[in-house]
């Protein structure tokens, strides 16, 4: 081979390598961005930078994150999204769109606008001032401007469109506004209810649609009954799942699976799917050890059965040494490892719909 052909060869496999880091990166059929709304499961360091108690930047929250950084997600480690996110060939990890340690190129590949402590109905969002769903929104209309003068227009329209949204919300509004704290229930029988934030859930999805926004994965709820906290305070049969609400979270998925059926045939261009959430978890807490799991029970933080938040904070010292044995890692939130199998389930769902 003469040294024209061998740089010519050479120049080949460079443009090739190329091309394959532009696709897996998330550009030409691939997905140039994942863009999170949601609650405290989703929220990855908004509630830092606004006025309320529904943060986790202190310990033991993010003890397994890299360099053991509290960030404001509540969990150990990292949230579902940084996993799909990672999975995608994007970061590692979605930054909070409140932080202002980050520029607009930054958060071009990825970013959350979740806020711990909200739900589809505004007034959940208000019981801990949280950011309701709505703001959320115009955080992202207000981040496509400026990712529009930061990039340009035709890639900023390129990242919109191609992005992944994911929106994980609701558990809030049954457990802190309706079942748990019965705030809304004098305004609303529970059918009327779900009804309400289904389309309060149709409503965002419409927002981001009407933004540029076409790939969008909406989570389910879990099993509500069966989370720590919910099985210590049920008064029937203390330390068993809660089955009335369990019973809720799968009549309300029902409905969103009829919903995104609706909003995939309303929307032009969109591709809606719906994340079993409640069958992914359910499957886990009945035989945890199947997946590696100790304990599926209580969650790692203090002694499991009722801290979340601050409370996990107090007792950090009663925190289990290894929460990777534990589905949960507070008496509310996933552990990381649990997050990571969630991530698992969007992203191998996701390659066939977003190709």
């Amino acid at each position: 081979m003469s040294s024209q052909h061998a740089v010519v060869v050479v120049a080949m496999i460079v443009h090739v390598m190329q091309l394959g880091q532009y696709v897996a990166g998330g550009c030409e059929g691939g997905v140039a961005a994942v863009m999170v709304f949601g609650d405290s499961t989703a929220d990855t360091g908004n509630n830092n930078f606004i006025q309320t108690i529904a943060r986790g930047d202190y310990p033991p929250y993010g003890r397994d994150f890299a360099g053991g950084v509290s960030t404001g997600r509540f969990s150990n480690g990292r949230l579902a999204a940084d996993f799909v996110s990672e999975a995608l060939g994007l970061p590692p990890a979605v930054p909070p769109y409140l932080d202002p340690g980050h520029s607009i190129h930054q958060l071009a590949s990825g970013v959350s606008f979740a806020s711990a402590g909200t739900g589809l109905d505004n007034v959940t969002a208000q019981i801990l001032s949280a950011m309701t769903l709505a703001q959320q929104i115009d955080h992202f209309r207000q981040y496509k401007e400026k990712l529009r003068w930061a990039k340009g227009e035709a890639a900023a329209e390129h990242i919109i469109s191609q992005a992944l949204y994911i929106f994980s919300v609701g558990t809030s509004d049954f457990l802190q506004n309706y079942l748990v704290f019965p705030i809304r229930s004098d305004k609303f029988t529970l059918p009327q209810y779900e009804a309400y934030l289904a389309g309060a859930a149709a409503k965002a999805v419409r927002a981001v649609h009407g933004l540029g926004g076409r790939r969008v994965k909406f989570a389910g709820l879990p099993p509500l009954g069966c989370l720590p906290v919910e099985r210590t305070i049920n008064h029937d049969r203390p330390g068993d799942c809660n089955e009335m609400y369990n019973m809720v979270a799968l009549s309300f998925n029902a409905r969103l699976k009829r919903l995104v059926r609706r909003l995939n045939w309303e929307l032009p261009g969109a591709r809606v799917e719906y994340v079993d959430q409640y069958s992914i978890l359910s499957a886990i807490i009945a035989k945890p050890w199947e997946y590696g799991f100790e304990n599926s029970v209580q969650g790692c933080c203090g002694t499991g059965y009722v801290e979340t938040g601050i409370l996990c904070a107090l007792n950090d010292a009663l925190a289990c040494d290894n929460a990777d044995k534990y589905v949960f890692f507070d008496a509310v939130h996933p552990s990381e490892r649990t997050y990571k199998i969630i991530a698992d389930a969007i992203v191998n769902t996701t390659s066939h719909v977003f190709h």
